[in-house]
């Protein structure tokens, strides 16, 4: 039986105690879970909505050191990023692979500023020192038409040259998915999805001793006995910690990060690009999805006061983004290319002491924060979702003193559900394959197994995008779906990519998996409904129309 199963984890949260209870699945919390149960703690791993359904599925999918972070003389975190990044890199090499990044450089008349040129280039030296090197790629310069080779509608009269560098990419999405599915698989870590703490129950000595949840599926309520609790849940920290009866010290700064996706035909790019912002001392991304026939543009870093349960993209985030990128390029593009946004909040740490907080959310660190407080709950919150490994065992750590016990960190070396064997050369992968190793790893064969079933399952779902019939139901079935929007926005990144197309094939996939989902004609009109609302709901605060 697949140990990453909703029902299962149920049953068992329901009839069993646990040394950790990690309330919060994104990028950090499957970590902390996937450290913790392989360090010998019995774990259960519980999210209020869809696993990385809040700031690690939002993020600009990059596995990256952060080159900006040197500017702000952050070197450690930088070389902390840049080694979390090589250990993605061999962890899970069906899931994160190398993704070069153009500097291009602009000037007057054929020149460009010396000052800039040897400003980048001293940056880029740095960066390759503090890490970067490992990847097996050094910085380099190019020239002004190998720069156009990479993205052709950069601005001709005014781009001079550019420096290529190098740093990975993955789909954050599925990378949380496939470290809870890790966590569970080879550590048997229940891990549940739509499963909310409500409170929490105290031992007489005022130690945590049980997590209260309800089940937001089926409305059912209980308490989970537990020896400890790790706060993991991001921009919403502190309101797990007012459910208890002491406050963490952590305060969180949410910042949002605004994404767009246009056709790549309107924006033609083989590479990442940097693209610097008129009038701000900011970059923004420009990065083409692997296999879709998309390019996505952010991302935006602004203060956030708004509700942190739904962060929207506005006219002024798109603007902003497209005005960026047309002051670099040919494309001009406008709304009317908009084919999928996407927002999310990071959680940054505020600054202690007294400080004022910065207006330019891009100033604060990215560093990350464990505290404790007296009911013996861990708070784990900031970072980068790249260094999510070192996060989880600073918790863990943390969490081991508390329990007063020990365990072997065996996580660095640790290879992710679906990843080859260790010293088991990669396949060599082309076409269909390709796309399904690059998703599912070894686990592909379930879905080839399918297919060579019913071979009508190798159809593409969604017109102009590269998801097979097979993959919805594969996904519905063993990777902890449970509703429509799960599989097209998170399961696969349909959504994000062309949301008008996704809509438009929403009942017939909601049919497609009704049997797996056991759903009757109403609950799949009631799923697509359900996914209507999001797309419209999106759309139209950003001033699009479907």
């Amino acid at each position: 039986m697949n140990p990453f199963n909703r029902a299962t984890a149920i049953a068992r949260l329901k009839e069993e105690s646990f040394d950790t209870i990690v309330i919060g699945a994104g990028m950090t919390g499957a970590g902390v879970a996937l450290d913790a149960s392989q360090r010998g703690l019995k774990t259960a791993l519980i999210e209020a909505s869809d696993i990385a359904s809040g700031t690690s599925s939002k993020s600009s999918k990059m596995v990256h050191g952060g080159l900006r972070y040197l500017q702000q003389r952050e070197f450690r975190l930088v070389y902390e990023n840049l080694r979390e990044r090589q250990r993605l890199l061999k962890n899970a090499p069906h899931l994160v692979r190398i993704l070069p990044f153009l500097i291009p450089l602009f000037g007057k008349n054929g020149a460009v500023s010396k000052a800039v040129t040897k400003g980048y280039a001293s940056a880029l030296r740095l960066y390759d020192l503090t890490g970067g090197w490992r990847i097996g790629r050094r910085y380099q310069k190019v020239t002004k038409a190998q720069a156009l080779g990479h993205l052709p509608t950069l601005n001709v009269e005014r781009l001079v040259a550019g420096f290529l560098y190098f740093d990975a990419r993955g789909d954050d999405a599925r990378i949380a998915m496939t470290i809870a599915r890790t966590a569970a698989d080879a550590f048997d870590a229940a891990v549940a999805n739509y499963v909310r703490a409500v409170g929490f129950t105290y031992a007489d000595n005022g130690e945590v001793n049980g997590v209260q949840v309800r089940d937001e599926i089926t409305g059912e309520s209980w308490t989970v006995a537990t020896r400890s609790v790790v706060n993991a849940t991001g921009v919403w920290v502190e309101e797990v910690t007012e459910l208890g009866e002491h406050k963490s010290e952590t305060v969180v700064t949410p910042a949002k990060g605004v994404h767009v996706s246009v056709p790549k035909h309107r924006l033609p790019a083989d590479v990442a690009a940097v693209l610097a912002v008129p009038g701000d001392r900011r970059s923004i991304f420009v990065v083409p999805f692997e296999e879709a026939e998309f390019t996505f543009i952010g991302t935006t870093d602004t203060p956030f006061d708004g509700d942190i349960n739904n962060p929207l993209c506005t006219p002024e985030d798109i603007t902003y983004l497209l005005n960026a990128v047309n002051a670099s390029t040919s494309s001009n593009l406008t709304t009317a290319d908009i084919t999928g946004v996407w927002a999310g909040l990071r959680p940054l740490l505020a600054p202690r002491d007294g400080k004022k907080v910065s207006e330019r959310t891009s100033d604060l660190s990215r560093r990350h924060s464990v505290t404790v407080t007296k009911d013996r709950m861990i708070h784990v919150t900031g970072g980068k979702w790249t260094t999510y490994r070192e996060m989880a065992e600073d918790t863990v750590t943390e969490l081991l003193v508390q329990l007063q016990q020990s365990g072997f960190v065996g996580t660095i070396n640790l290879r992710l559900f679906g990843a080859p064997r260790r010293g088991e050369p990669m396949p060599v992968v082309e076409g269909v394959d390709k796309h399904l190793f690059e998703r599912f790893g070894t686990a592909r064969k379930h879905i080839t197994d399918m297919i060579e079933a019913n071979p009508s399952l190798a159809e593409v779902a969604i017109e102009g995008l590269p998801y097979l019939k097979a993959e919805f139901i594969y996904s519905a079935r063993d990777e902890m779906a449970v509703t429509l929007t799960d599989l097209l926005a998170r399961r696969t990144r349909a959504h994000i990519q062309d949301a008008r197309a996704t809509l438009r094939a929403a009942a017939s996939i909601a049919a497609l998996v009704a049997p797996t989902m056991g759903w009757d004609t109403a609950q799949q009109d009631k799923e697509v409904a359900s996914y209507r609302q999001l797309v419209e709901t999106e759309f139209s605060a950003a001033g699009l129309t479907i």
